[in-house]
């Protein structure tokens, strides 16, 4: 679905994807890793709203630097950025027709029936007909999801999708990403790739440095975590668990209390691979 070789990308001397090669299948994939790592980047160039200086990219099949194929990609594409671009004196329902419109669909009854159907899924349609400037910061967060999903497009691309959710609302995002063709999105609540992918990427410094499952993720670190009734200064990271005792992870002292990693402990590890 997703195809990259080589792909790169540059701002004056700051390489903000930096020669990624990747291929993703159907399904939800996250792509993590700390602000400035260049997730937004790659995204926007899988959603066609940015070009790349250098490598090659395919999406369901098609080259975007092609204009023909570039405007078949955004009929079966949906994006959702990481701010928003709505209009505040739109309603969401109109919102969600000009958004239609923009993919060409011409049949006002469909798009009459669509914007229902995915306000309905964001469960908006009793605000639908208000302006959205006077909608909560989720509530728009939940607009511009559902712009991304009209027409039942056969590649989501989604920058932060969570942001602003209320936790009853990231449970239903959970239920609607989980039924949706193919779905690359960025995250930094790594509990949301845990529940949802079944492929993640890491990215530190505009390069890809991990590929695999979100359990090869946490597998990297078998036998460096542990816990113990007291804080280990020696530790990489320590932090007080809900339980009263202390969780750690580095290299466990003779004895210790090893426990099984968490994605969490997974992405620590490598993090601070990355950085020593």
């Amino acid at each position: 679905m997703i195809e990259t070789t080589a792909l790169t990308k540059a701002f004056g001397r700051t390489r903000a994807v930096d020669e990624v090669t990747l291929s993703t299948g159907r399904g939800v994939i996250g792509l993590l890793g700390p602000n400035g790592a260049g997730k937004t980047t790659l995204l926007r160039m899988a959603a066609t709203v940015l070009a790349p200086d250098a490598g090659e990219l395919r999406l369901l099949g098609l080259d975007p630097s092609r204009a023909g194929e570039r405007v078949e990609i955004r009929r079966r594409l949906g994006y959702l950025p990481q701010s928003p671009g709505l209009y505040p004196g739109f309603t969401p329902y109109d919102m969600v027709d000009y958004v239609a419109v923009l993919k060409e669909h011409t049949d006002r009854a469909w798009r009459r029936q669509e914007a229902r159907r995915v306000l309905e899924a964001v469960e908006l349609t009793d605000v639908m007909h208000k302006k959205i400037r006077s909608l909560s910061g989720g509530m728009r967060q939940r607009v511009a999801l559902a712009c991304a999903m009209v027409g039942d497009p056969d590649l989501l691309v989604l920058d932060e999708p969570a942001n602003g959710l209320d936790p009853d609302q990231r449970l239903r995002l959970r239920s609607l990403l989980s039924t949706s063709s193919t779905v690359l999105m960025s995250t930094h609540n790594i509990s949301e790739v845990s529940a949802l992918c079944q492929r993640v990427y890491v990215m530190f410094d505009g390069r890809i440095r991990f590929t695999g499952t979100p359990a090869d993720l946490a597998g990297l670190a078998v036998g460096r975590v542990w816990e113990d009734d007291r804080q280990d200064p020696d530790a990489i990271r320590s932090w007080l668990t809900s339980t009263g005792t202390y969780r750690h992870l580095g290299h466990p002292p003779s004895g210790a209390q090893v426990v099984d990693p968490t994605l969490d402990d997974g992405y620590l590890l490598l993090a601070r691979k990355e950085h020593t």
